[in-house]
């Protein structure tokens, strides 16, 4: 079966005690870990085989799903099998959808994507499935709505994603929900919260500080969010993406850009120090067009590396 990665993600994934998730990934007191870089496949691919050709030809020590919801028990065990013998992590495996759209119809496909996305990872052994927590806006289903950070879509967030992690009741991966701006959860604390909320050992961060600046104090003093990141989740964090942001000059309002990473103000001399106190934690670049875009920014952040002392998986 001919198959290619997505070039460009769609994302911008009880019981009466409270559960303390992720333990079995806690902070590590040495600094010394390599980070697994990875980005999507810019290749066909018929195999497994080929498939980590390419990872090894780019350098990368961690990857994306390389199989869809539909394959067949043996394709995902053969998958599984050649990136454990290369070395290669499974980083994530992207449910993006809207599981709190207010349209129903919409909503209840968004729970069943995720719920066989996480039966996916588990099966794969990726480290997390990752989604948003979604939308009340009827029309984007990643946008901002007045109702995204109320009390009771917080409520609907838990719920919701409760009733995903009971469904599946992984054993082998966990259910994340990416940071974004305009919707739970849009901070460290907000992410804490719900941690505490959910009560699903199941349940874990997925980490991209870019997603959580916010306002030009945030923008110029990021170093201090990304340290705060992973000092308040640093043991729940399974997966991070690596973007860059660039805060734009031309405007009188605060206009805040993604891009790709070197080319903006994220501290990831920070970033990678922090994330290298965990262990076998991916850092996945997205959001970019061509392989040589993902070339450069996979060198920048190498470079970075490099110059701080910190390994880098994978080349």
């Amino acid at each position: 079966m001919k198959r290619r990665s997505f070039i460009k993600t769609a994302a911008i994934g009880s019981t009466a005690a409270f559960v303390l998730p992720g333990k079995m990934m806690g902070r590590s007191s040495n600094n010394d870990h390599k980070i697994p870089l990875g980005g999507p496949v810019f290749a066909e691919y018929q195999s497994p085989e080929e498939w980590i050709g390419y990872l090894q030809q780019v350098g990368y020590g961690a990857a994306y799903c390389p199989v869809g919801t539909n394959s067949s028990k043996e394709e995902i065990n053969a998958y599984e099998k050649a990136a454990r013998e290369a070395g290669i992590i499974i980083s994530e495996v992207g449910a993006w959808s809207n599981p709190i759209s207010p349209n129903e119809k919409e909503r209840n496909d968004a729970i069943n994507k995720c719920i066989r996305s996480l039966q996916l990872a588990d099966k794969i052994g990726a480290r997390c499935c990752v989604n948003i927590s979604g939308s009340r806006n009827k029309d984007n289903w990643a946008g901002p709505h007045k109702d995204n950070l109320t009390d009771e879509t917080f409520d609907l967030v838990v719920e919701t994603t409760r009733k995903i992690i009971d469904a599946v009741k992984p054993t082998r991966t966990y259910f994340a929900l990416e940071a974004m701006p305009w919707a739970f959860p849009y901070s460290p604390d907000s992410y804490l919260r719900l941690v505490k909320a959910m009560n699903r050992e199941r349940f874990a961060v997925h980490l991209d500080p870019m997603n959580m600046i916010t306002s030009p104090k945030i923008y110029f003093n990021n170093g201090v969010l990304i340290k705060e990141s992973f000092k308040k989740l640093g043991k729940w964090i399974k997966s991070c993406h690596a973007k860059d942001i660039i805060l734009e000059e031309d405007t009188y309002t605060p206009h805040l850009t993604e891009v790709r990473a070197g080319k903006g103000q994220m501290n990831y001399k920070v970033f990678l120090r922090e994330l290298s106190k965990l262990k076998d934690v991916p850092l996945m670049m997205e959001h970019l067009d061509t392989a040589e875009e993902y070339s450069m920014a996979a060198e920048y952040i190498r470079q970075v590396a490099r110059e701080n002392g910190v390994a880098i998986s994978g080349g």
